[in-house]
């Protein structure tokens, strides 16, 4: 929650060390921001895609243990906390408060910026030719680019870059971003060079370790809207997310990446609604084994 974040750190001109110092005061002011959590590994290289032309840099740090706050800082980021929530959209909505620029970039810690794409987004926010820019991302899963599976970066544009009056950042689990009606919204076609580039999952487990977590959340939240389907509806969406990613937009085309990812979200949507029966039926894992107790003390 917002009561237990704490601001640190300095501007990004005056607290960047020798090697790392970022930022140049032109107009009008582009502010990045990063939400983290233990992405010691990561979080350089995003910061140093963005050093050089951003004016200022947040990062919201969920209480991190590795050195993710101290590289942070090195880059002259303004550092925040947030508690954790085992979300990003919380920090995330929290962190573009924070933001003192005209424009705002969302970016997280495992994601880079090219120097072609900051040019646009430079020239984007001097001539004032859009509110909101929706941005191609080129996503690496498991050691690879995607081209196609709905995660290709000509087939989805993403709501990263734009002025803060004009869009309400969400703070439930994978919703996006909304813009206001009278925001002009500028679309980056994908040309080989304007995308983020975004490493997401090192391998199977990773995957299935963070789908474990989210439907976790996505099942508590369900169970708060009374949501419920019948076994039929659930297998049928399932089915249709495979269909749409596999077959329509092309997941074939990425190999054995594309089949699995397109079977992994598929499994997500079964998964969800498997938690939410738990839930309404019979509680937590502390309520089963109150239950298995019972049955073995007869």
């Amino acid at each position: 929650m917002q009561d237990h974040a704490v601001a640190q750190g300095g501007t990004l001109n005056s607290r960047a060390s020798a090697s790392t110092k970022c930022g140049s005061a032109e107009k009008p002011r582009i502010s990045v921001v990063v939400q983290t959590l233990n992405e010691e590994k990561n979080i350089a290289f995003a910061l140093q895609s963005v050093c050089g032309w951003a004016d200022e840099i947040i990062v919201v740090d969920m209480h991190s243990e590795d050195r993710t706050v101290e590289i942070a800082r090195q880059f002259g980021a303004r550092v925040f906390f947030h508690e954790r929530t085992g979300f990003v959209e919380p920090a995330r909505a929290f962190a573009v408060a924070q933001a003192t620029g005209t424009w705002v970039l969302l970016l997280d810690a495992d994601e880079m910026v090219p120097q072609s794409l900051s040019a646009r987004l430079r020239e984007i926010a001097s001539t004032d030719e859009a509110d909101v820019v929706l941005v191609p991302m080129l996503n690496y899963l498991l050691g690879a680019p995607l081209q196609h599976t709905g995660w290709g970066p000509g087939q989805i544009l993403y709501l990263v870059y734009f002025k803060p009056e004009f869009v309400k950042v969400q703070d439930r689990i994978h919703e996006r971003p909304q813009t206001v009606p009278s925001a002009r919204i500028l679309k980056l076609e994908y040309n080989g060079k304007n995308a983020i580039i975004h490493f997401t999952y090192l391998n199977c487990a990773h995957f299935i370790e963070k789908l474990n977590r989210y439907t976790n959340i996505e099942a508590r939240q369900a169970l708060e809207r009374g949501e419920e389907r019948s076994y039929a509806r659930i297998l049928a969406a399932a089915a249709k997310i495979f269909a749409r990613l596999y077959i329509r937009l092309s997941g074939y085309r990425d190999g054995w990446r594309g089949f699995y990812l397109s079977c992994f979200m598929g499994f997500y949507h079964v998964v969800k609604h498997a938690k939410l029966r738990e839930l309404r039926s019979v509680g937590n894992a502390e309520s089963v084994a109150e239950i298995y107790r019972k049955k073995a003390e007869g």
